[in-house]
């Protein structure tokens, strides 16, 4: 597999968003793209097997049952984009109904190199397919995909799982007008929504018996002290998943577990820690089906077809740019 590398200033990008994110004044934060480095991507592999963590399963199932009928409703010669490909195994089913009928090329986006190899590991004995990963943010290797466009072919974008969710609704529909912007009339976007369940349910998800979410979390601190130099103490962070009704979504946090002062060499930046206070790692939005058709509508797309599983509530969206 050929795989275009992020520049070289991933260091300081990362530096600089520590730094915005430890400073906001009121609620502090680091955005969750930096949960993925090469041990949180394997810890989420983790979590998606989890009992309580049904979504990935989920998604799994609406894939394997309803490729065929997905690909046969794009018919026509297609190239296929997805953004965050992770391991790529829910990906499969969708790959090999396409490459039974032409040979697909299959662009994975990842921020996460790790996340790459061990997509073209899953997918590389799949006959007739040709995969060049981009380790890139979504945005800019969907572009560097779209310039590999042929005469005649339709562009293909998968964003699956419930990764749209963890942007909040007004951000949702710009990022996925801006997906638009780069697409053609007529390209196509399957997305995944988690939608809306129990309190309960949700909290178990995000805060799993075992420890392996707040292991996760976790990681994000011991990434800062690895690539940046901190001296993030992780026994004085504790993992808390809290619901935003107002929201309607799934907060993570990391939580001081006491007054403490953490040094951030390459962000240039002490930061003070009060007693109690905590770190917005992640959002998870939650979703009606109605809500989805709306959303995607202002966006510049068609909302074409749904599939609905019913054991964990979650759709996946069949979207035509209009």
């Amino acid at each position: 597999m050929l795989v275009h590398a992020i520049p070289t200033n991933a260091t300081q990008e990362f530096a600089a968003d520590v730094l915005a994110g430890l400073t906001r004044p009121g609620q502090k934060e680091l955005p969750s793209k930096y949960l993925y480095d090469n041990v949180g991507s394997a810890l989420f592999e983790v979590i998606s097997h989890l009992p309580e963590y049904g979504l990935t399963r989920a998604d799994e199932r609406l894939l394997r049952r309803h490729a065929d009928e997905i690909v046969d409703r794009l018919g026509g010669p297609v190239a296929v984009a997805e953004l965050g490909s992770g391991s790529g195994k829910k990906t499969r089913w969708l790959l090999e109904a396409f490459c039974r009928r032409q040979q697909t090329s299959y662009y994975p986006v990842e921020i996460s190199r790790s996340a790459l190899v061990m997509c073209e590991r899953e997918l590389r004995d799949i006959d007739a397919i040709s995969i060049v990963g981009f380790e890139r943010e979504y945005l800019d290797g969907l572009l560097e995909v779209a310039a590999y466009r042929k005469s005649g072919q339709r562009l293909f974008v998968l964003f699956l799982g419930s990764t749209i969710g963890n942007f909040d609704r007004p951000a949702g529909v710009k990022f996925l007008a801006e997906v638009r912007r780069i697409l053609e009339p007529g390209d196509c976007m399957l997305l995944g929504t988690d939608l809306e369940k129990s309190t309960a349910q949700l909290l178990a998800a995000y805060d799993d018996e075992l420890g392996v979410t707040a292991a996760f979390n976790l990681n994000l601190l011991a990434r800062v002290n690895r690539e940046l130099g901190a001296d993030f103490d992780l026994r004085e962070f504790a993992h808390l998943a809290t619901i935003n009704r107002e929201a309607r979504s799934v907060e993570m946090h990391l939580l001081s577990k006491r007054r403490q002062t953490v040094s951030i060499p390459a962000a240039e930046v002490v930061v003070e820690f009060l007693e109690g206070e905590t770190i917005w790692t992640e959002s998870s939005h939650k979703y009606s089906i109605d809500e989805v058709v709306e959303t995607t509508r202002q966006a510049g797309f068609r909302c074409e077809a749904q599939w609905i599983d019913e054991e964990w509530p979650f759709a996946e969206n069949l979207l035509v740019a209009e």
